[in-house]
């Protein structure tokens, strides 16, 4: 991602700072569907702003910086959630 670019979006790895995976292994489901809503059928509809993803083998969380602007203590629960469990992070900012 570019790091100059204030648009790209905020990304939390599930890699700790010391190298390890984090768990659980669903930890990215869980923690976007904290923002997410179920539809009448039961689906979880994950919101445009926190989306699980899965990175070069490894499960992370892809916020979308107008989070930001549109929730700030969404977005600071997710910045510090990030530092709380020592998770690599881009663009977090």
């Amino acid at each position: 991602m570019d790091a100059a670019n204030p648009n790209a979006p905020f990304i939390i790895r599930g890699l700790t700072t010391k190298g390890s995976r984090f768990r659980p292994s669903d930890w990215a489901d869980r923690l976007a569907g904290a923002f997410a809503v179920i539809d009448p059928n039961y689906r979880t509809n994950y919101s445009p702003y926190v989306q699980p993803k899965t990175m070069d083998g490894i499960r992370c969380v892809v916020v979308d910086k107008q989070l930001k602007t549109l929730d700030p203590n969404a977005f600071r629960f997710l910045q510090t959630f990030a530092s709380s469990n020592e998770l690599m992070t881009e663009n977090a900012d």
